[in-house]
């Protein structure tokens, strides 16, 4: 999840993949919570699973595909 997370970033909002790391925080990324939020619609859509992330404290990819992954399971 967390490759599938990095590639979205680098296609959607034009980040360089190589500067995305597991502890890389969307602010330190230039990356705003509009963002964040169409690209947690896009994976709902993708995944076909409604990832409710209002009350979760999420700023990095890898927490972002934690708990997508652990909505999978």
């Amino acid at each position: 999840m967390y490759e599938k997370l990095v590639s979205y970033a680098a296609r959607q909002l034009e980040l360089d993949a190589a500067d995305i790391s597991p502890d890389s925080t969307f602010e330190s990324l230039g990356i705003d919570s509009l963002d964040v939020v169409e690209m947690i619609m896009d994976l709902e859509t993708e995944l076909g699973v409604e990832l409710d992330v209002e009350n979760q404290k999420i700023t990095t990819f890898q927490e972002l595909a934690d708990f997508i992954e652990a909505k999978l399971a």
